[in-house]
């Protein structure tokens, strides 16, 4: 049967190091990288189900593929990712993003944590793998991803992303967590803007952000930019109001860049249910409400378009694998096989029918 060309997004995988013996090698690497990352695209969640993908599928990937000893064991695949370099691994996928060339000027890119729940081990101690995750929200792409043991990591774990990422022109949005000055210094210097949210963490720009809008509401708001938003899904009715202002001075000398802050109230009413929430935020882009807006809410399609979809699509909480560094690659496989469904537009299917 003659062999095609491998696909173009293979090329960006062939600087791994294959960490096996020379004697003990009868699949290729690059064989076992591409079984894998198909298997993942079709809802392959083990080792076991990639090996079963393979094998039934084994005529078609002998169109492009030598398999000169068949398909790899799910042994074989688990020991190999297991021992493979996960900043290799990641600097390949972002090659693979690098050469989509995209145009991230002005596109949102949400930075958010997940936790894989059911990759703890107790029997050697290890806690569950803690992901922290770069999504382009209207590019439907993950951009990167980096592994921390626990949540509480994630504060020094995204300056460290931060320096992998190739963000400049986007606006990098985070939750209040992330409200930190090294971050939004690391963000500045990556060419990108900023809108971070402001909590309790940061207690004493949280009460001058409060009292800020107090001021502007008992003179009805006079110079602050306003914009409403109202939508009805799912038997739920959301109402949000945003008020946008130039950055007080006394911020602005503290924040690198800070140019505009904002404030948030939600009204949700779900059947009889209501609820009312405030909160606030600061940013480096100029004052223009219905731009930062769209960004807010964009944040939080991270939740939806990525979080729920490793975990309803691709049954990430429910992964088992534990060998390794095999849980971080297979949940690199798991966005990379995402972002690659979520791109395509040759079939008008959801990603499950895809």
């Amino acid at each position: 049967m003659a062999i095609t060309k491998s696909p173009v997004i293979l090329t960006h995988f062939e600087e791994l190091t294959d960490p096996r013996m020379e004697r003990t090698k009868r699949h290729r690497l690059s064989d076992i990288v591409a079984i894998a990352l198909c298997g993942a695209i079709c809802g392959a969640d083990s080792w076991a189900d990639v090996e079963r993908f393979g094998n039934e599928k084994i005529d078609w990937f002998r169109t492009w593929l030598p398999l000169e000893h068949g398909i790899p064991s799910h042994d074989t695949l688990g020991r190999v990712f297991s021992l493979l370099d996960t900043k290799e691994f990641y600097h390949c996928l972002a090659n693979w993003v690098a050469s989509l060339q995209l145009d991230l000027q002005g596109q949102t890119v949400a930075i958010d944590g997940k936790t894989l729940r059911r990759s703890f081990d107790q029997a050697s101690g290890t806690g569950a793998l803690h992901l922290v995750n770069a999504w382009a929200s209207d590019l439907h792409l993950s951009l990167g991803q980096l592994a921390t043991e626990q949540k509480s990591n994630e504060i020094t774990a995204v300056p460290r992303l931060l320096e992998i990422l190739a963000i400049e022109g986007a606006v990098v949005t985070l939750d209040a967590m992330h409200c930190q000055k090294q971050t939004a210094e690391k963000i500045r210097l990556a060419g990108a803007d900023y809108v971070l949210q402001v909590k309790g963490n940061q207690k004493k720009m949280h009460e001058q952000l409060l009292q800020l809008f107090i001021d502007y509401g008992d003179q009805d708001y006079r110079g602050v930019r306003r914009h409403v938003t109202v939508e009805k899904n799912h038997g739920r009715d959301e109402r949000r109001e945003y008020y946008v202002a130039p950055a007080p001075p006394k911020l602005s000398e503290q924040w690198r860049d800070l140019r505009s802050v904002g404030m948030v109230f939600r009204y949700r009413k779900s059947g009889e249910k209501l609820s009312e929430e405030t909160s606030f935020f600061i940013s480096s882009l100029p004052p223009k409400v219905r731009s930062l807006a769209g960004h807010v809410r964009n944040h939080w399609s991270v939740e939806n378009s990525l979080h729920w979809s490793l975990d309803v699509t691709f049954s990430e909480d429910q992964s088992r694998l534990r060998k390794g560094n095999g849980q971080e690659i297979a949940a690199g496989m798991r966005r990379l096989a995402l972002s690659i469904l979520k791109r395509d537009t040759t079939l008008k299917e959801s990603l499950r029918g895809k």
